[in-house]
């Protein structure tokens, strides 16, 4: 198993700023990773989860227990359930830095990242780094694993189950006790069988365009509240919400996003795929594997990217925009076969949008040219193109 690629960014980060905010959804390894920095810093490093009644005592009176980690790194796990913290932090960071006190730094881990970014945002402004923590990644695994990682899901239990009945049934279970435990602990009222229903039908449609008024009358329920259901499930980090290009070409843009359920494994979960070959065979091959190479490629998008995909009336489309900054634009485009082709509707939609660069992601190892502008890619190709150009960017 390589290290996970946040390792390296968390630890750039957690010397630069007084607090980081590592997010991610609950079982994706923040606990693992943030507990090898706290073995490594040893005696230097204190950890507490406040799902544990013992550690949540310790900060009865938060103020004094904090102030009293000089010098230490203090982990706070799942600190959305104290979320009163952050104006606590905030004036201990403060006056830290009056002091000129090198003090210690925060690390918080968090499971819900839209309520975590507003409370860290208006109280540790200027203060907090923001990190993602994805499930496992494509180049974060053994070269060949793709397959399982698209089957299974990137989830490490999941991943790295004995076989795949093991996989298919804690994945059934992460699904239960999201629904029946966990989202009701963060406030929403909202019964898990209909939510169940909800997430089953985004799976379905993985990779379609958002239709909300569909969703809302197969649920029994308004367009507003299929909207709310939607905003929970992006905020919990278990959907992706992929906004269209609006670039401004004079041209017939759609307006819906396409919405993906982010873990290929959670999707097949499900949708009751426990194989290889019932995901072939299955309708959702083609939006799941989409799905997959998405979330791979944006985990590794820098700071200030933009993603979306492009598509018009009139038939132009790209899967994903990767716009990185005015003269720098990638067309890429997605497909489950070992010999790709390109519709005209792609070329169209480069030309629409100035692509500068033009790739398409498929199943196989090798990376060749299918014509003058265009490379056909394997998806860790692609990771690790993103990555070099990272790097030289820095």
């Amino acid at each position: 198993m390589k290290s996970r690629i946040a390792k390296q960014r968390l630890t750039w980060l957690l010397p630069r700023f007084p607090a980081v905010i590592l997010l991610g959804p609950r079982q994706c390894g923040k606990t693992t990773l943030a507990l090898e920095h706290r073995d490594a810093l040893g005696d230097k490093a204190v950890y507490l989860d406040l799902e544990r009644p013992a550690d949540l005592a310790r900060l009865t009176d938060p103020e004094h227990y904090l102030s009293a980690q000089d010098g230490r790194l203090v982990i706070l796990d799942e600190v959305q359930r104290l979320p009163g913290l952050f104006p606590i932090l905030r004036g201990i960071i403060d006056r830290r830095r009056r002091t000129g006190e090198s003090g210690n730094q925060f690390l918080l881990l968090g499971s819900a990242s839209l309520d975590l970014l507003q409370q860290s945002g208006e109280s540790l402004a200027g203060r907090i780094a923001h990190l993602e923590l994805t499930p496992f990644l494509a180049n974060e695994l053994p070269p060949g694993d793709i397959e399982t990682l698209w089957l299974r899901g990137g989830f490490p239990s999941s991943q790295l189950a004995a076989d795949e009945h093991t996989s298919f049934e804690w994945r059934q279970a992460f699904i239960r006790s999201y629904l029946e435990r966990d989202i009701p602990q963060l406030g929403p009222r909202i019964p898990a069988e209909t939510l169940r229903r909800f997430w089953t039908m985004l799976a379905h449609e993985q990779g379609a365009m958002l239709n909300a008024a569909r969703l809302a009358a197969s649920l029994g329920v308004s367009g507003q509240t299929v909207a709310r259901y939607l905003d929970l499930m992006v905020d919990l980090l278990l959907v992706r919400r992929l906004p269209p290009w609006t670039g401004n070409i004079g041209k017939r843009l759609v307006k819906s996003p396409k919405v993906f359920v982010r873990d290929s494994g959670l999707a097949h979960a499900l949708l009751g795929i426990t194989s290889r070959d019932e995901l072939l065979g299955h309708p959702v091959q083609g939006g799941s594997w989409e799905g997959m190479v998405v979330e791979n490629l944006l985990a590794l998008l820098p700071s200030g990217a933009q993603a979306s995909f492009y598509r018009t009336s009139a038939g132009a489309e790209i899967d994903l925009v990767l716009e990185f900054s005015s003269t720098e634009l990638w067309a890429i485009e997605i497909k489950r076969s070992l010999a790709p082709t390109l519709s005209k509707g792609f070329h169209l939609g480069c030309t629409d949008t100035g692509a500068t660069r033009r790739r398409v992601v498929y199943p196989g190892n090798e990376s060749y040219p299918l014509d003058r502008d265009t490379d056909v890619v394997s998806l860790p190709a692609l990771m690790a193109e993103l990555m070099n150009r990272d790097r030289l960017a820095q």
